[in-house]
């Protein structure tokens, strides 16, 4: 009986010593396949040349535009127009009233015919003198009637007349400038429109004291009058797009006074600089505006056509990813990932152009992320990107 427990207690440490012996020894069999890398869509950046259209803020500006000062000092008696009036050039705006004028147009007068008078006395005394020198000359061909010195003395006399004669009508002439002058000055107190145009403003009424800038009543224009039919669309263009802008283009805008409705002018006048606090370049649209509908100093919504004058790179849209640092694509070489900085430019469509170290056929991820890191292997399917 004792030999039998034994025997059982021997057999029981057997099997278990076995089966924790079969524990511990490593799993035999093929090793666990390692996982494989992410799929991902690429593309291939394209060379094109851009032909585009981009919206731009525009203002209207009247072609003409003008403050009508008084050219003369003055006291304004009489206004004939008034704030939305409409003139033609040469049309009487208002009348001035000048005293000191009239003073010295009386001056001038009197300094001209007092001018004119002592030249016919001079005139008068010349004659005389001529005479009575060509009298003795005559008489001295007989010897011993006239002496010589008395025919010579006469000569200069009527030499000097003759010189006095010319001074005084030079005198003559500048008193009668004089004149004409304080005259070009009263007409000067009818102020007429310089051109064709509306009136906008009025600043002045009758009574008060107007003048040129730079005399009494400065800094008072009478009116401001603007062209009406004819309307500058200025442009700001970006210095990114100012090369090639196509002269003579018609340029479509739109105005919020006219909701739904389009307006086309051509490209005519173009700065050639760009202004160095906006980093614009002023572009000026030539606007016909026969019914005087467009409103000068409205913002418009201007459609400016972006050419390039040598082609650029594209990718999708999506494939350009930003961060708080940069702005990047993912490009895919020897089915690893890396990060290419790019610059980007204008938006035609689904795609974008950039600007960077990239190439044609370049293959870049068609939805950028910085959560694909560079140096990831991937596995790329290749999709034809939408224009």
């Amino acid at each position: 009986m004792r030999r039998a427990a034994t025997v059982a207690a021997v057999v029981t440490s057997a099997v278990f010593a076995t089966a924790c012996g079969q524990r511990s020894q490593p799993v035999s069999g093929p090793a666990a396949a390692a996982p494989s890398p992410p799929p991902i869509e690429v593309t291939r950046v394209v060379s094109r040349m851009l032909e585009s259209t981009v919206s731009l803020p525009g203002e209207l500006k009247p072609y003409e535009a003008v403050d009508v000062f008084a050219p003369e000092n003055g006291f304004v008696t009489s206004i004939r127009v008034d704030r939305g009036s409409r003139v033609k050039a040469g049309d009487i705006l208002a009348e001035l009233d000048a005293p000191e004028l009239r003073a010295a147009r009386a001056q001038a007068t009197a300094a001209y015919q007092a001018a004119q008078a002592q030249f016919a006395a001079a005139q008068a005394k010349l004659a005389g003198d001529r005479a009575t020198y060509e009298h003795m000359r005559d008489a001295a061909k007989v010897p011993g009637v006239v002496a010589g010195n008395d025919v010579e003395v006469a000569q200069r006399v009527v030499e000097a007349g003759e010189a006095n004669m010319s001074a005084l009508q030079k005198s003559a002439d500048a008193a009668q400038e004089a004149v004409r002058a304080v005259s070009q000055r009263e007409s000067y107190l009818t102020v007429r429109a310089p051109f064709d145009g509306e009136i906008t403003t009025r600043y002045v009424h009758p009574g008060a004291l107007v003048g040129p800038a730079g005399g009494a009543g400065t800094m008072t224009p009478l009116f401001r009058v603007q062209s009406v039919n004819r309307t500058r669309v200025v442009v700001p263009v970006p210095e990114n797009d100012v090369a090639g802008i196509p002269r003579d283009a018609i340029v479509t805008f739109t105005t919020s006074a006219f909701p739904g409705r389009t307006f086309q002018a051509p490209i005519a006048r173009i700065s050639g600089a760009v202004d160095e606090k906006t980093r614009t370049m002023p572009v000026e649209l030539d606007a016909s505006d026969p019914k005087g509908e467009l409103a000068p100093g409205s913002f418009c919504d201007v459609q400016w056509p972006v050419r390039r004058s040598y082609p650029t790179l594209f990718v999708p849209a999506t494939s350009v990813a930003t961060n708080l640092q940069r702005s990047f694509v993912i490009r895919v070489r020897g089915d690893k990932t890396e990060w290419v900085d790019v610059r980007t430019g204008v938006r035609t469509g689904n795609s974008i152009e950039v600007f960077g170290d990239l190439r044609e056929g370049d293959l870049v991820a068609v939805r950028g992320s910085d959560q694909i890191r560079a140096g990831t292997a991937v596995q790329t399917k290749e999709v034809k990107a939408t224009p």
